[in-house]
Parts: C-alpha cells; sequence; structure tokens
C-alpha cells in the first residue's frame, strides 16, 4: 500500500480466541426460495442443511447475494459466482463487471483508453470482430452493451463489422436466441443502409462453442475457432436468424448446445474469417469463459489446439481477464482494483489456509475469492487443491460431480491440524443447476448436502468453527449463512442490527471468528458476542 501509515496488522478481537480450525463451505448457487416441486433443494433430502436452518435461530441467517450488494447495476442483476465470490472475500462492494462497463459507455471514457486506440488502428483496412455472448442476461453479457459498442465503433471509424455470436439458453430461457438475433440484425441492417458493412459471420451455442473454462475442454474453443477465424462449420447458413431457426428443430436442440456455423455468401464462402490486420474484441465482461479464447487469440507459443492460422491482429477484451496472467494484454474497460483482500491480510496475521474444489470451481475459491488475482499470497501459508473436473458430459449425467472428493480434501486438512482455514466450494447445486434437469439437480443437491456432513463430522472431531454459506442463487435473491461448532464460544450470535447484510459481510465475520478485527473500511460485521 502507497500510504506510510498503513499496516497489514489487524486488532485482536478480544472476545474470542485465535487459532480455532474454521471450515468456510460455500454451496454454489444455494439460494434460498419459497418451496414447490421446482425448488430442487426443497425437494432433496438436505438432512444437515435443514438441520442448521432448523437449529439455534440466532445462528442461521439470510443474506443478501445480487444487485447492489454484491456491485451490480441494479436490484434486478441477479448475482453469480464471480462477483458473489470476490464479495466473500474482498469484504468490500466494488463495482462490476456490467455496471463498470455501463459507466465506461455512458461516458464515452470507453473509447478514449489505450484498448479502443489500439483496436482502431484496423479500422481503416482491416474489419473488426465482436465475439462473446448473445443475451440480456447480464451474467456474461449485455446484448444493449453489444448494441452500443457497435454504434460507437461506427461513428469512429470502422467500415466492416463482424460479430460472431454464442447463444445463451442458460442464463435466460431456452429458446430467446432468435429474438436476440432478430433484433441485432435489424441494427446491422440500419448500419448496411448508411454504408457501413455489417453482419453476424458464425455462431454456436456457448456450452458447446467457445466458451469453455477452467481449461476443462479445450474442444470447445476449438469449435469456435474454426467458426470464428477460419471460417469453417459443419453447418452454412446465408444469414443467422435461419441457422438459429433450423438448428434449434434438431432433436434435443437448445440454444446452449447449438452447433457451430458459418454465414456464407451466395458463392459459400464464408463471410467473415478472421485474418491479418483485423480487429477483435471479446465483449464479455465477465472472465471465465472468454480466458480460454483470450489465450488462443494472443498467445504466440499456443499448444492446447492446432490453430492452423495464427492471424496477426490487434485483440482487446471487454475488461482484462485474469490479472495474474495480464490476459489479455489490451482491453476496453478497466477492472475493478481490488486490493488487501481478507486471504492476504489473514497470511499476514499467521492465519494458515487451504482452499479445494473441483476445477468447476477451483477459481472461485481461489482467484475470485483473491480479487481476481491468479497464485498465492504467501505458499509457505497457504495450500490450493484442484480435483479435475468431468469434461465431455453435461453434468446433469454426473450430478454428484467431485462433491465427495472435495469434502475428503477438506476433511484430511481440517484433521492435519496444518490449517486454521479450510475453504471449499461445492459446485453441485450450481453446475446441475444451469442443466435445467430437475431430478439430477434434486440429487445434486442431495450430494452437496451429503459433502457438508462430512466436513462438519471433521470439524466436531478437532473443536472447530464452521460457517456454511453461498455465493448466489439462481432465481433467489438471498443465501443462507450458518455458523457453529464445538469450537464456536457459546455467546457468538448474528446481530439483529444489520438486517440488510450481504456477502462482502462475511470477511469481517470470518475475521473476528478468526480472533481478529476486520480493517475499519471492510462491510461490517454480522456477530456479536454476547455475555450467557
Amino acid at each position: 500500500m502507497g500510504s506510510s501509515g498503513f499496516s497489514w496488522k489487524l486488532e485482536d478481537y478480544s472476545k474470542l480466541e485465535k487459532g480455532k480450525i474454521i471450515a468456510l463451505i460455500v454451496l454454489d448457487g444455494w439460494g434460498e426460495a419459497n418451496p414447490d416441486q421446482y425448488n430442487c433443494i426443497h425437494v432433496a433430502e438436505t438432512p444437515v442443511m435443514d438441520s442448521l436452518k432448523k437449529g439455534a435461530p440466532d445462528r442461521w441467517r439470510l443474506v443478501r447475494a445480487h444487485g447492489k450488494a454484491v456491485g451490480l447495476p441494479t436490484e434486478d442483476d441477479m448475482g453469480n459466482s464471480e462477483v458473489g465470490h470476490n464479495a466473500l472475500g474482498a469484504g468490500r462492494i466494488y463495482a462490476q463487471g456490467a455496471k463498470l462497463v455501463d459507466l465506461a459507455l455512458a461516458s464515452g471514457k470507453i473509447y478514449d483508453g489505450e484498448g479502443f486506440s489500439y483496436i482502431k488502428e484496423s479500422f481503416e483496412t482491416g474489419t473488426l470482430h465482436l465475439i462473446g455472448l448473445l443475451s440480456d442476461g447480464g451474467v456474461h453479457s449485455r446484448l444493449d452493451q453489444l448494441q452500443l459498442l457497435i454504434k460507437g465503433a461506427s461513428d469512429r471509424g470502422a467500415k466492416r463489422i463482424r460479430v460472431h455470436i454464442l447463444t445463451d439458453g442458460r442464463d435466460v430461457l431456452d429458446g430467446s436466441s432468435v429474438g436476440f438475433v432478430e433484433t441485432l440484425e435489424n441494427d446491422l441492417s440500419k448500419l448496411r443502409e448508411t454504408g457501413v458493412d455489417a453482419q453476424i459471420a458464425s455462431g454456436g451455442g456457448r456450452m458447446y462453442v467457445t466458451m469453455d473454462r477452467y481449461e476443462n475442454d479445450w474442444s470447445v474453443v476449438k469449435r469456435g475457432w474454426d467458426a470464428q477465424v477460419l471460417g469453417e462449420a459443419p453447418y452454412k447458413f446465408r444469414s443467422a436468424l435461419e441457422a438459429v431457426k433450423k438448428l434449434r428443430e434438431g432433436p434435443k436442440a437448445s440454444d446452449q448446445y447449438l452447433p457451430p456455423f458459418v454465414i456464407v455468401d451466395e458463392d459459400g464462402k464464408a463471410v467473415g474469417p478472421i485474418v491479418d490486420g483485423d480487429a477483435v474484441v471479446t465483449f464479455n465482461f465477465r472472465a471465465d469463459r472468454m480466458t480460454m479464447l483470450a489465450k488462443a487469440l494472443e498467445y504466440e507459443n499456443f499448444d492446447k489446439f492446432d490453430r492452423v492460422r495464427f492471424p496477426k491482429i490487434r485483440y482487446a477484451g471487454m475488461l482484462q481477464y485474469d490479472g495474474e496472467l495480464k490476459l489479455p494484454n489490451r482491453y476496453l474497460v478497466s477492472p475493478p482494483e481490488i486490493e488487501r483482500t481478507s486471504g492476504e491480510y489473514l497470511t499476514y496475521n499467521g492465519v494458515r489456509t487451504f482452499a479445494c474444489s473441483e476445477t468447476v470451481k477451483f477459481g472461485h475459491v481461489t482467484f475470485f475469492w483473491n480479487g481476481n488475482r491468479s497464485g498465492y499470497f504467501n505458499a509457505e501459508m497457504e495450500e490450493y487443491v484442484e480435483i479435475p473436473s468431468d469434461s465431455g458430459i453435461t453434468f446433469n449425467e454426473q450430478p454428484l460431480m467431485k462433491a465427495v472428493e472435495i469434502a475428503e480434501k477438506a476433511r484430511d486438512a481440517i484433521l492435519s491440524r496444518k490449517f486454521h482455514q479450510v475453504r471449499v466450494n461445492l459446485p453441485n447445486g450450481d453446475m446441475v443447476g444451469h442443466t435445467g434437469d430437475i431430478e439430477a439437480t434434486i440429487v445434486a443437491c442431495k450430494a452437496a448436502d451429503e459433502a457438508v456432513k462430512i466436513i462438519l463430522d471433521a470439524i466436531e472431531q478437532v473443536g472447530g468453527i464452521y460457517v456454511v454459506t453461498a455465493d448466489h442463487g439462481n432465481a433467489e435473491d438471498m443465501v443462507p449463512i450458518a455458523i457453529g461448532g464445538p469450537g464456536l464460544a457459546p455467546g457468538v450470535r448474528f446481530r439483529k442490527d444489520v438486517p440488510e447484510g450481504g456477502l462482502a459481510n462475511v470477511a469481517a465475520t470470518v475475521m473476528n471468528l478468526h480472533g481478529f478485527v476486520a480493517p475499519s473500511d471492510y462491510e461490517t460485521t454480522l456477530i456479536e458476542v454476547v455475555d450467557e
């Protein structure tokens, strides 16, 4: 930190002793909603989570996990895993993805930055390619931001624009892709009337084309590369609207799994492959499902698949997707500068930390938790374990995922007594829930509950403390947080005077449980200690 008076040393929280082993469990996507037959958390057998809810009323409550509580623009914006883990780890609320982009577009600042100046150099002789999720879901991208960016670029000299769309059906209703394509086609048609050569060039469903994450399945990225860069795909159409409508007619077709397609001219030639001299912008603001494509577009030395061609382009992300890797090197909107996260403070104060999840959420419990920062703060004080996720299948086919393996790693870390904090993410509710398969999601919720039991049993053995919470719901605004364990002092309870508490309040709470007072600018703690 720049200021001379700054210190990493935290004050002691005199009411609670240090050195207790704390299990910090994040149930991904585990929201609190009205019980009905479609509420898989309610329908599933979840005796452990049920017992926490029905146990000590002062040790279970709900916290806000959406909208302004996690830095998003409005209360209509649903939370997600990334902003949720940022808030949980940072202990403060930062303007996030969509909000940052909104501010930059509204002020015009996006066009004044180094990133836009860089891609603009290609406008005179090259094509501007825009790649990303065509959706108004607001989780990875937003259609209105794409529309503004297309207009802003064409107003500033882009003469030839190609959009490479990825259909959603995951953060929005399946089938909504048709309406989004119609809207975009209409905008591009109006641009063509002004002399700008603008059209959709390729597409595919987000879960099958381009948007893999955490290097789980590079073939997903390759399918996108072949369509976007090489202009090659198994399906060719004269228009994107025709493509989406036709491909949705297939058996079991859904927006998120549409196969890759390219748009061709009357001679059957792809209208928009990416070539030397072009500019490329990946317009998703959320990092996790753009990072792999960013590596393929940016890295000269790349061995994950045969790119066939590696065009010399000017590439920028909507934001920088990985601050540690400086990926991409150029970006249109600067990310929130999250500093002094709880994880970093705790390493400076002698708290040894173990963090674990499987591949699909490992980045959440490390990178996003630590303020969008890769790697360790202090390798001597921390250990991170990644369990490989199943690849090449949809998660409803294996709804148990790696919940037991994660729980067993956590159990072993707790029983080793080497760590003061054992932090895990159990992805089942989120990843299986996203498939829309109700039966599989019920199995997934049960599996997550059983994993929680393994961890709580270990905490019981070592006289430790547990904190069980979530990062977001799916349609829900609120998520639970429960505290307990034999190491929790009898007088600890949730305060009644923080009714609007959200995920960012969890960091100060956990610091208290470790025996420390949180920094003064952190969101206030959720707990108090009363004399019994």
